[in-house]
């Protein structure tokens, strides 16, 4: 822990929620006012009854209002090269667009899009403490933590808003590349199949097809055949838990390099090529910036780790 001198003791203190800030969980609330601070001290904290919403204990799920009268207690931010501030210089690297509303980040394989189920931080922790003064930074949508690519991120509340509302009726167009187990066969393929997620016994989420389960629709392009896979051109048109995943491996075309859902066999094999990690990288998104209506379109390269394994499979 980084020692503070007896003088500089963080201290406790009181902040009224604004308007802007309303309607958020108080884990996040918290989370931008101790930028750097592990989300599971922030978690401690809660649980210990010791962050106070107008006098009384709350539970991690309260959403603030406006005007309300939050005690933040003192908390001290991890030292070393492996917390949220060194990580978001390499984030900050690896901006794709900014405006005053929103940035679209290039998210790497292998980080999380937010702390939670063991890990401190994630892309939205370490983005708030590498930007003390932006004060206002959230997620629009997620990719699983081994999916690279654009992730974009609200800097103002009306923009969350109305880029959910487009998710919702289908106005934002994502595409992934993706690399599919087995050869293809025809052109573009659209599969419409429902995805329920499943607890397995071992505490391992998992998600699966049923009728009983949501609504989900994926189109898949061929862009170049191999051997023994497929990279393909994923259009989502619907944004469920592992969809593409789920949906690839339903059609008999897993991707690779995923192991929850994949072949081992040719996991095996193309980790002899070099993939040490799902191939899976969302490659462009666009969107409208609403109220001036200026069409966004951002693209990330395929990093290029992935693009040599897609050498080694054209050389074979």
């Amino acid at each position: 822990m980084q020692q503070y001198p007896h003088h500089k003791a963080p201290k406790v203190r009181l902040v009224s929620v604004t308007m802007d800030e309303a309607g958020q969980r108080i884990d996040n609330f918290l989370a931008r006012h101790l930028k750097g601070v592990p989300r599971s001290h922030i978690y401690r904290m809660l649980r210990r009854g010791e962050v106070r919403v107008n006098s009384g204990r709350i539970r991690a799920r309260y959403k603030v209002c406006a005007g309300d009268r939050v005690r933040i207690p003192p908390a001290r931010v991890a030292s070393g090269d492996n917390t949220a501030p060194a990580r978001a210089i390499d984030l900050e690297q690896r901006i794709l667009f900014e405006n005053a509303r929103c940035l679209v980040i290039d998210k790497p394989s292998g980080m999380a899009v937010h702390g939670g189920s063991g890990l401190d931080y994630g892309v939205i922790e370490a983005l708030r403490a590498g930007r003390p003064g932006d004060p206002y930074l959230e997620l629009v949508h997620r990719l699983d933590r081994e999916t690279s690519g654009c992730l974009v991120i609200a800097r103002r509340r009306s923009f969350l808003r109305a880029l959910h509302e487009d998710l919702r009726s289908g106005a934002v167009t994502k595409r992934y590349l993706a690399l599919l187990a087995g050869r293809w066969e025809g052109g573009s393929r659209t599969v419409s199949a429902s995805l329920r997620k499943n607890q397995l016994r071992s505490g391992e989420r998992m998600v699966v097809v049923d009728e009983q389960g949501k609504a989900a629709t994926t189109v898949f392009r061929p862009v170049s055949r191999y051997a023994s896979a497929t990279l393909v051109e994923v259009d989502l048109k619907t944004g469920r838990t592992h969809q593409i995943r789920v949906h690839g491996a339903h059609i008999g075309h897993p991707l690779a390099g995923d192991e929850k859902y994949g072949n081992p066999a040719l996991n095996r094999r193309l980790r002899e090529a070099g993939l040490r990690r799902l191939f899976l990288h969302a490659h462009m998104i666009e969107f409208t910036d609403h109220p001036g209506e200026q069409l966004i379109n951002v693209s990330a390269p395929l990093d290029p780790g992935l693009k040599a394994v897609l050498d080694r499979l054209e050389a074979a």
